[in-house]
């Protein structure tokens, strides 16, 4: 391994914006830039009892740690889990765990993410607020006193609103967005394309599914694996298939939520194993690629939930023997990383001819820092790679999870599918949504929430 293909995998892929934008000139300097980006998190009391909350504080903090360099801290920060964490018993030290760290005083000057109850004059003018109802999960500013009702005990809505907490934040401090954290922004899972504000209806969150297989275990993959693992199983025992062939690197640390530095140099699927096991979960592991030669026996799970950038891979996962794919896509560039895509298949258009154009990313070697590293390496190739790798955000894998994950939850509960949505935190409203035809009656495998 080169000198440049051990930066391309240690890279920060957020601190690569500074790169791929030319606001940077070195490495150095675009890491100084974002060491200047922090967050904090203030929590209500009724924090402590409520999973629907948590789930959307713990996302925020995981996103935010990896996001933003200057750190995340946290008020109010306690009681017990009402959510399945591995290796944390509370929320003081799941808060710490993930990388935040405890306070008992807001900064009056460092953009705040509110969830739950808390005193409207400790907040900075533009604290955003975090808030639910069932399926619906977004933020509002704090300081207009908006808010749903904060009903239900969907988690993946926590993890959503989190998520776009931690967007609507990173976008402010970034700039070139004056209406980040002045604005309403959320989705409702069960109908993506209703207004979210108005909390629609339903069906009753009463089975989950019992069985999926997750085919890429980076971003996209630990993220699905982060928002199954804080769905209220209780005791019950779902199956997951781990399928991937790679192993963590130190740019995972930036991008993918169940990374952690002991874990660096392990292969993905055995790392997430060992988190899922500790959750509760079975697991089987696949450490092949996946191709069109791979075949899925009948007793394995029948449904696939696919994260992976790979082209070929995606044209492939209609004739391995899954009855049911769920697949998102995120964007890649400085522009398009807060874009995400999502297929189901089957569909009106086979898989096969929504990935048929395969194109290689290339990034520009023209902007500054690439073009002091090539002059000082001579390596055009390293550099070319190192350029063309893609920019990547937790929360922007966690926003494409929470859509996966409920996408998943509707086909057990026999709810609308969706053949495909495309939308881009930058502008949610501009989102499209197209609901496909209702598939053959199909078991995916579930299980009976208990009363």
């Amino acid at each position: 391994m080169t000198g440049l293909d051990t930066l391309s995998d240690e890279l920060h892929r957020l601190v690569k914006i500074a790169l791929d934008t030319g606001e940077a000139s070195t490495i150095d300097e675009a890491t100084r830039i974002f060491a200047g980006y922090q967050i904090q998190i203030a929590l209500g009391p009724e924090v402590a009892a409520n999973p629907v909350m948590q789930a959307a504080a713990l996302t925020a903090v995981n996103c935010g740690v990896r996001s933003f360099l200057g750190g995340v801290t946290v008020l109010g920060a306690a009681g017990p889990l009402r959510v399945k964490l591995p290796f944390f018993f509370d929320m003081p030290s799941a808060v710490a765990g993930l990388g935040g760290h405890l306070t008992e005083q807001l900064a009056p000057d460092v953009p705040t993410l509110v969830i739950g109850d808390v005193e409207s004059g400790q907040l900075e003018p533009l604290a955003l607020r975090a808030t639910f109802n069932h399926w619906c999960g977004g933020v509002v500013p704090a300081a207009n006193g908006t808010r749903l009702a904060e009903a239900g005990t969907f988690t993946p809505a926590g993890v959503l609103a989190g998520a776009l907490g931690v967007a609507e934040i990173f976008q402010r401090l970034r700039g070139g967005l004056p209406i980040a954290c002045r604005r309403h922004i959320g989705l409702d899972l069960w109908q993506p394309e209703r207004d979210w504000r108005r909390g629609g209806e339903a069906a009753p969150l009463d089975r989950l599914p019992s069985r999926a297989w997750l085919v890429g275990m980076g971003n996209l993959g630990q993220a699905y694996l982060w928002t199954l693992g804080l769905l209220p199983y209780a005791n019950a025992t779902p199956e997951f298939v781990l399928q991937d062939t790679d192993t963590l690197s130190p740019s995972n640390l930036s991008t993918s939520m169940l990374t952690s530095a002991p874990a660096l140099g392990q292969r993905k699927t055995r790392a997430m194993a060992a988190w899922a096991e500790a959750r509760g979960f079975k697991t089987a592991l696949i450490e092949r690629p996946f191709a069109a030669d791979f075949k899925v026996d009948p007793r394995e799970p029948p449904v696939a939930l696919i994260g992976v950038d790979n082209a070929l891979a995606r044209q492939a996962v209609e004739a391995v023997g899954f009855e049911r794919i769920i697949e998102a896509g995120l964007g890649r560039g400085p522009q398009d990383f807060l874009g995400i895509d999502l297929h189901t298949f089957p569909a009106s258009k086979p898989a096969r001819e929504v990935w048929q154009e395969i194109a290689t990313a290339e990034g520009d070697i023209a902007q500054p820092a690439y073009a002091a590293l090539l002059d000082q390496s001579k390596e055009r190739c390293g550099i070319v790679r190192l350029a063309g790798r893609s920019i990547g955000a937790p929360f922007v894998g966690a926003v494409a999870a929470s859509l996966v994950v409920a996408e998943l939850i509707r086909l057990c509960l026999g709810g609308c599918r969706y053949e495909y949505l495309s939308l881009h935190l930058r502008e949610l409203a501009g989102r499209t949504a197209v609901q496909g035809k209702a598939w053959e009656p199909h078991n995916p495998g579930s299980i009976k929430l208990a009363a």
